[in-house]
C-alpha cells in the first residue's frame, strides 16, 4: 500500500511533535527554557544561573536549537540565545498545572486509603 501525500505530512507532523517532546524531556532543558523566558542570555550567563558546567549548558542549548525552541543571535563577540516563541512557556505552565492536580489527586487518594485502614 503506498502512503498518500497526507499520510506523508501527517507522518512529518508526529515526528516533529516527538522531536519537540524529546527536547522537553530533560528537567535541566525546561529550567533553561524558563531562564530565557525572563530575558535573553549568553551561554556562560545561563550556566551561573542554573549552576550547571558551560559545556553541557552548550549541549542542552544545542538540542533546543535544533528543535527550533530557542535561537542563537551574534552580539558582538557573545552569542545570545532567546526563546523563539513565549507559548512554549504556557504550554510548559499548563501541563505544570495537570502535574499539580494528579499529585493532589494522588495525595487525596492517599488520604482517603489511610483514613479506612485506621
Amino acid at each position: 500500500m503506498t502512503m498518500t501525500l497526507a499520510d506523508n505530512l501527517s507522518q512529518e507532523v508526529h515526528q516533529l511533535h516527538a522531536g519537540l517532546c524529546s527536547a522537553l524531556a530533560d528537567p535541566w532543558r525546561i529550567l533553561l527554557l524558563y531562564t530565557l523566558n525572563e530575558s535573553p542570555c549568553t551561554v556562560n550567563d545561563i550556566a551561573a544561573k542554573l549552576g550547571m558546567s558551560q559545556p553541557t549548558t552548550s549541549r542542552h542549548l544545542k538540542i533546543l536549537r535544533e528543535q527550533g525552541l530557542v535561537r542563537a543571535t551574534r552580539q558582538g563577540a557573545n552569542v545570545e540565545y532567546s526563546l523563539v516563541d513565549h507559548r512554549l512557556i504556557e504550554a510548559l505552565d499548563l501541563l505544570r498545572e495537570v502535574l499539580r492536580d494528579r499529585l493532589q489527586h494522588n495525595a487525596r487518594l492517599l488520604e482517603n486509603a489511610e483514613e479506612r485502614s485506621n
